[in-house]
């Protein structure tokens, strides 16, 4: 009696846990996925399921970005079905709101990296009913998926191409479900596959890798200063190589004095570079000046001095306390944050409108107190070049050329344009590597040029501080600078930046003297920020201090 109850009981627990699904998948009627169920399996072109062979599978697979490689992904179950085993008490929108498919990356046996899918990629539909499906990690013809921005997550921005170097590997695909409700959970493993691969060997010339030697006039006193040239050839190597993109220029200035001057990717000293966010920092510098010049009486003035607030959308009282500072700090406290996708005042919804400054103005408050919580807010250094340009006299375009630019000895530049054809000081600003490492130099200077004071060395202290020393998601934030700390084995190096998409930076070191510019064009790529940070840290800072 007592081996009946039990199996009673083991048989109704085994058929509710059996009918667990929240949703009903497709059949899986398939041949082929019915005999590997939870593998991934490999493969060099698009086919669709029904016309699938296992003779399309690899069973190895030679790496080259020119060339398809993919995968096939066979599971026994749809996504919101794995994840309702992890989260039953949630509806089927609900999970996959808050989960997806996490993916890990072996190279040889180690886990290289790890990514929780962002829970919009895939849409409703194939979560809830597909138990298969196929993406690109690389393709020929760049067919769109987000798959091919995962596999250059892991490739790029998270050292599988240091994992995968020239020759033999083995590499494995692991993917669970998982769901972030109040705290991370992971489930089982639902399909896995590994291939062996081989990378082949690039053929460089002695040019592509040798030191580029700096041409005369430069308008820079040229440095004497020896370097690490093995740090720099290697370098030039993984440029060569493709392992570090899209970069197209490199400026090292030591002691106020031109070290390294080098070109990439077709471009050169008269290139005009695209360097994006960049150009929010120059908005910092612009605003001291005025204030040191009295246009401004300081930056802890309110908008509601400058704009008549009740005229805009979803006015508060809040919002006439915004300060100036606020905005160079990122700080406000408006609804705006670029990187999120559904903020009311994230950048992408500012460029179609027809007024940049109205649009931000009209954007929501939340209830955070101005200048405290950080938020990278495009549109807000927008409001503040309007306000300078609308309290300076003849406005802000010849007022940057006058007071910055022509005592810099830079003539040749292009801004960007707000629909009122003024000036943008949220990014776009072109100039060549050259003229970048000016401004940047001229704050190593502690805001003096040629003997001429051009910025108040109290407002650059005030824009190199760090304002949000409590924030561990980042190293911290200025007046439109960031703070980055390097590392070189048991040396920090401290410094302030100016960042832009693609990867391009100004770096101003604090504590050696020390301007490094980099320009890019990697924009929108996930790699983008941290190869530029791998060559300062592991190439550049080394190489110009002669450590291995």
């Amino acid at each position: 009696m007592k081996f009946s109850l039990l199996s009673f009981l083991f048989f109704t627990f085994g058929t509710f846990y059996a009918q667990k699904n929240i949703g009903e998948p497709e059949k899986i009627d398939n041949s082929i996925q019915k005999k590997h169920l939870h593998t991934v399996v490999f493969l060099d072109k698009a086919v669709a399921l029904e016309n699938l062979k296992e003779t399309d599978f690899l069973t190895h697979a030679v790496l080259q970005e020119d060339k398809d490689f993919g995968i096939r992904v066979f599971m026994d179950n749809s996504l919101v079905n794995y994840l309702h085993e992890l989260e039953p008490s949630l509806t089927a929108d609900e999970l996959i709101q808050k989960g997806n498919y996490q993916f890990s990356f072996y190279v040889d046996g180690k886990l290289i990296y790890l990514e929780n899918l962002n829970t919009g990629a895939g849409t409703p539909e194939q979560k809830k009913l597909k138990t298969t499906f196929r993406i690109p990690l690389f393709s020929s013809s760049n067919e769109d998926s987000w798959g091919r921005y995962l596999w250059m997550r892991f490739y790029m921005a998270h050292n599988g191409i240091d994992a995968l170097t020239e020759g033999n590997h083995n590499l494995k695909i692991e993917i669970r479900p998982y769901i972030n409700t109040n705290s991370l959970k992971t489930g089982r493993v639902i399909a896995t596959g590994e291939i062996p691969v081989t990378v082949p060997k690039k053929q460089l010339t002695e040019q592509q890798i040798a030191i580029q030697p700096i041409a005369p006039n430069s308008g820079w006193e040229i440095s004497t200063e020896k370097i690490n040239t093995e740090k720099i050839k290697a370098l030039h190597q993984k440029i060569a190589e493709n392992r570090f993109r899209d970069i197209t220029g490199i400026v090292v200035i030591k002691n106020n004095k031109l070290l390294i001057e080098e070109y990439f990717s077709n471009s050169g000293r008269d290139s005009l570079q695209d360097t994006r966010s960049v150009g929010k920092s120059f908005a910092s510098a612009l605003t001291g000046i005025a204030i040191k010049e009295g246009y401004l009486k300081n930056e802890n003035q309110k908008l509601g001095e400058f704009y008549h607030l009740k005229e805009y959308k979803h006015y508060t009282p809040k919002k006439d306390s915004v300060t100036l500072k606020s905005l160079l700090t990122m700080s406000s406290g408006f609804e705006g944050n670029d990187e999120e996708e559904t903020s009311p005042g994230n950048e992408e919804n500012m460029y179609p409108t027809d007024n940049w400054v109205k649009f931000t103005i009209d954007v929501p408050m939340t209830d955070q107190k101005i200048g405290e919580k950080w938020s990278y807010f495009t549109a807000g250094v927008v409001v503040v070049g309007d306000v300078l340009d609308k309290n300076i006299p003849g406005g802000l375009e010849a007022y940057a050329d006058k007071k910055l630019f022509k005592p810099l000895g830079i003539n040749t530049y292009q801004w960007q344009y707000t629909p009122q054809h003024k000036i943008s000081l949220a990014g776009g600003l072109r100039m060549n590597a050259l003229d970048f490492a000016k401004f940047g130099q001229l704050y190593k200077n502690e805001g003096i040029w040629n003997g001429k004071r051009l910025i108040d060395k109290a407002w650059i202290k005030k824009s190199f501080t760090n304002y949000f020393a409590d924030n561990k998601d980042f190293e911290g934030y200025g007046y439109l600078f960031w703070r980055k700390v390097y590392k070189v084995g048991n040396r920090n190096f401290e410094a302030y930046q100016c960042s832009g998409n693609g990867g391009n930076k100004i770096i101003m070191f604090t504590e050696i003297p020390v301007v490094i510019v980099i320009s890019a064009k990697a924009y929108n790529r996930s790699y983008a920020h941290s190869q530029a940070e791998k060559i300062v840290q592991e190439y550049l800072l080394p190489a110009i201090n002669n450590e291995r």
